[in-house]
């Protein structure tokens, strides 16, 4: 079987799920997770015409801070203008196609190390040593091109194609269970970047699922978050989630913002904002991941963390905690856990199971929701019917 003819019959499997009542809940079939071709349907359904994350908006808290990254084989150069405004623009010179910029930082003006075109921090072509002799090349005419961009609970944004709906209607409904913890609120403390060796659903579904807390990190998060204590939320049309409990003997998260209620101090909020923005939002911080295929078998993640309060005070870096996600014992454990199952994956005897029980893994039966709905190939239109006429009364004589 071609891997071309496999993603029609993901695709069609992908359909029959769509229609699932909840309570046959499965997992997907596992070429969803190894197929090249089925990443590349992916990068152009999902993740060219979604709304991405791709970090924190106080990354980049003044005029001219900026970060570079990288989505779906797109360079981008996320920055603050003079303006105050957040852009993500290409980082790609409009003259060789060279990339401009790499890694962070703070600067008045982008210059192409190639051949020293500069432009603004609004993505204006400034300068273009000796194109004054090229007949009809117009500096005020070039511009890097500029994306879509949205600013949500202190996160940017960007949608590359530009057709998206606006992101923040998809996620009224969310509003009501994290509106208290005031996330816009937030500090950005640190950011680290990283690429791992499974497939980038692997890594969403593992982050935002309370199934294995309690088996795979029992000497960390079953003290902190057990499974048994875990409760979906409904989702909605843009998210999922749910709440992890904290056992009644834990010492409470501190500082806390005043408008959380009694019970919003006791769990964490995990939320995932489809397709690849993770979080776990406590009374005190929210670590977050923004992740982005690289290959079917590779995921590249930006681990990140902001925190509330007085601990928030120091000065935001991207770099400032550097190697915590690489110490950190549930990333760790996380990280071995899901190249293991990338591996699985690939053996001719993985097959699709049942989920286990919603409150445990309902938020990856929503995801799948999610996929079908963008991925599933469209039922053609039943042909209208033609109205039968009317038979005519004959009035009697």
């Amino acid at each position: 079987m071609s891997d071309t003819n496999s993603v029609t019959e993901l695709r069609e499997a992908l359909a029959e799920l769509g229609d699932m009542d909840p309570s046959q809940a499965m997992t997907l079939p596992p070429a969803c997770y190894t197929s090249k071709d089925f990443l590349e349907l992916e990068k152009k359904e999902i993740f060219r015409k979604e709304w991405i994350c791709l970090g924190r908006v106080d990354e980049i808290p003044k005029s001219g801070d900026y970060f570079t990254t990288e989505l779906v084989d797109e360079p981008l150069l996320v920055v603050r203008g003079k303006d105050g405004n957040v852009r993500v623009l290409s980082n790609v010179c409009r003259h060789r196609s060279s990339v401009i910029a790499e890694g962070d930082g703070n600067t008045k003006n982008f210059v192409c190390p190639y051949h020293a075109w500069t432009y603004a921090t609004d993505g204006q072509l400034l300068r273009a040593p000796y194109m004054d002799q090229v007949k009809g090349f117009d500096v005020k005419g070039c511009r890097l091109p500029e994306f879509a961009t949205e600013i949500w609970g202190g996160f940017i944004y960007v949608n590359l194609d530009g057709k998206a709906k606006p992101l923040a209607p998809r996620l009224k409904a969310l509003e009501p269970f994290i509106e208290n913890y005031h996330m816009d609120d937030m500090v950005h403390l640190m950011g680290e970047e990283d690429v791992w060796g499974a497939n980038w659903k692997c890594l969403a579904e593992n982050f935002m699922e309370g199934y294995h807390l309690s088996t795979l990190h029992y000497t960390g998060l079953h003290k902190i978050t057990p499974t048994r204590l875990c409760k979906k939320i409904p989702g909605g049309e843009g998210y999922t989630g749910y709440i992890s409990g904290y056992p009644a003997k834990l010492p409470q998260r501190k500082p806390y913002h005043p408008d959380l209620t009694d019970a919003e101090k006791r769990y964490s909020m995990m939320v995932w904002i489809y397709p690849s923005h993770v979080f776990a939002l406590g009374p005190d911080a929210t670590i977050y991941l923004c992740l982005s295929p690289r290959a079917a078998d590779q995921v590249a993640i930006k681990f990140g963390r902001a925190m509330f309060g007085s601990k928030a005070n120091s000065k935001p870096s991207r770099k400032a905690t550097k190697g915590e996600m690489s110490t950190n014992q549930t990333m760790t454990e996380d990280r071995e856990q899901i190249e293991r199952l990338q591996a699985g994956l690939n053996s001719r005897y993985a097959e699709r199971y049942p989920l286990g029980p919603p409150d445990l893994e309902g938020t990856v039966w929503d995801m799948f929701q999610y996929l079908a709905g963008r991925l599933a190939p469209k039922s053609p239109a039943k042909p209208k019917m033609k109205r039968a006429a009317k038979p005519r009364l004959r009035r009697a004589s």
